[in-house]
């Protein structure tokens, strides 16, 4: 079996950071991986990017590849390298390329 598992999640998935909906889609794929949370995947398009600023921060997953981060800002709150990326994924990830994710210490994630 793959250490990780990607899905297309048809209900309605949404972001919210500071009382701003950051990310809404019923296209979001979910990500799960042996031993962490299940996360989901946003398509660029339903991501309102704007809210988003690219940091110098980097990771390296041995089974997704190089991740790349960015901050979120709303309403005058911030939660750095709160979102990421993988631009670039490791063939067995495709799916996710250029999709983001959010950590949800930082932001609120409704499902369903």
């Amino acid at each position: 079996m793959s250490r990780i598992q990607i899905q297309r999640d048809a209900r309605r998935v949404r972001v919210r950071f500071s009382g701003l909906e950051i990310a809404d889609s019923t296209r979001a794929l979910w990500l799960d991986e042996a031993g962490y949370p299940t996360r989901y995947y946003f398509p660029p398009e339903d991501v309102r990017v704007q809210y988003l600023t690219p940091t110098a921060h980097k990771s390296v997953c041995p089974f997704k590849g190089r991740a790349s981060y960015w901050s979120v800002h709303a309403n005058g709150h911030a939660a750095e390298n709160a979102v990421w990326a993988y631009l670039t994924p490791i063939a067995d990830c495709a799916a996710i390329a250029d999709c983001f994710a959010f950590d949800p210490a930082h932001v609120e994630i409704e499902v369903g």
